[in-house]
């Protein structure tokens, strides 16, 4: 039976997942880890995120407590995100994900050469 990501879980991995869940909330915090970005720089440098989800997962890493939102109070808005003190807990975390992704990738690449290059 399905558990719903909102509600009260008592597995670590299923929490942590909860957190970093989405398509793009990983992309969002490994681009983050440069420094603060302005929503508009963190869209251009995801260029298949829609705005609407950047948004979304904006508020929701926000909601979480994992980055910070500066609101410069300006006309135009200025808005900046960054990661914030708990968030950069993440970051072994992102690497080790990152890595691990590298590594799949590359035995998936090595799997699709190994089943062209073989005799049908």
């Amino acid at each position: 039976m399905a558990v719903s990501k909102k509600g009260v879980n008592e597995c670590p991995i299923d929490t942590a997942l909860t957190v970093i869940d989405g398509r793009w909330k990983g992309t969002i915090l490994w681009r983050l880890q440069d420094g603060p970005m302005r929503t508009a720089e963190l869209r251009r440098s995801i260029p298949d995120i829609t705005e609407r989800m950047l948004i979304r997962h904006l508020h929701e890493l926000v909601a979480d407590g994992i980055i910070d939102r500066h609101d410069a109070r300006t006309v135009p808005p200025c808005v900046h995100y960054s990661i914030s003190e708990y968030g950069m807990t993440l970051a072994p975390v992102l690497q080790s994900l990152c890595d691990w992704g590298r590594n799949h990738m590359d035995r998936q690449s090595s799997r699709q050469t190994r089943k062209r290059t073989q005799p049908a």
